[in-house]
């Protein structure tokens, strides 16, 4: 019997766990290096990876999209003039350019309870595939609390924390900011939401912030992020807070459930 053939060699016992699974396990050997396929299969990986960082997102592709949608957004840019700036000079994305924060306070309103942040982060693939399929359920939800939502924002170049004076400059009690992840080699397109109560530029920290990761095809499903959020939002209106003093306490059987 030829080694090709035998038992031992068609067997694989960490083949049946690749199904449960996308992380990179049972990638097997030839010699003293990894096998052609799983040499192949990680460039590839590596390679979405740094497409999903690089790729340009369509901000006004999103914004017409969201007009036909029946809702407001404006277009806004953190201080990061260019893709090399951003990643190299994270406070940059952090803060709105001078051109952006005059954008906002033309479009001032009052009595504002929320607003939504959309940045492109570090997988703007990630804000293309899942930011408006998100969006279509969120956006009736808070309609239905009755919460005054302000023009959406859509940030190029945008770190988490640019959600924080835009959130001041309205005046929002709590902001909802939907970013691209960074990407893994199994998951390029993961989607995170962060969400802070009375967010103030200067002064919040990661500390006050929930966040709702992992939300793509193979991760957290839409109805199960915003479950957790709705949960979340909940909880912080009668605590008046939020990051680690507020526990995501929605079980896995209610999502499973969604």
């Amino acid at each position: 019997m030829s080694k090709k053939n035998s038992p031992k060699a068609s067997h694989d016992p960490w083949r049946g766990l690749t199904h449960f699974t996308n992380a990179r396990i049972g990638l097997g050997r030839a010699g003293m290096s990894q096998t052609t396929q799983a040499h192949l299969d990680f460039q590839l990986a590596h390679a979405m990876a740094r497409d999903a960082v690089h790729h340009p997102l369509d901000f006004k592709l999103l914004q017409e999209n969201l007009k036909m949608m029946g809702h407001q957004s404006l277009i806004l840019n953190s201080q990061a003039e260019n893709q090399s700036m951003y990643l190299q000079r994270p406070d940059l994305g952090r803060l709105l350019s001078t051109s952006s924060k005059d954008e906002l306070k033309r479009n001032i309103q009052t009595a504002i309870d929320a607003t939504v942040v959309v940045a492109d982060g570090l997988s703007s693939k990630a804000i293309e595939q899942h930011a408006e399929n998100f969006l279509k359920l969120l956006l009736p939800e808070l309609k239905f609390k009755n919460y005054q939502v302000s023009p959406i924002s859509l940030v190029k170049h945008g770190r988490v924390a640019v959600g924080d004076g835009i959130a001041e400059n309205y005046k929002a009690r709590l902001c909802i900011l939907l970013i691209g992840e960074r990407p893994g080699l199994s998951s390029p397109d993961s989607m995170g939401i962060y969400f802070t109560f009375q967010a103030k530029l200067g002064q919040t920290t990661d500390a006050d912030r929930n966040c709702i990761s992992n939300i793509h095809k193979n991760g957290l499903s839409y109805q199960q992020a915003l479950k957790k959020l709705l949960y979340l939002i909940g909880e912080s209106e009668k605590l008046q807070l939020s990051g680690v003093q507020l526990k995501d306490e929605t079980t896995e059987n209610e999502l499973i459930k969604k």
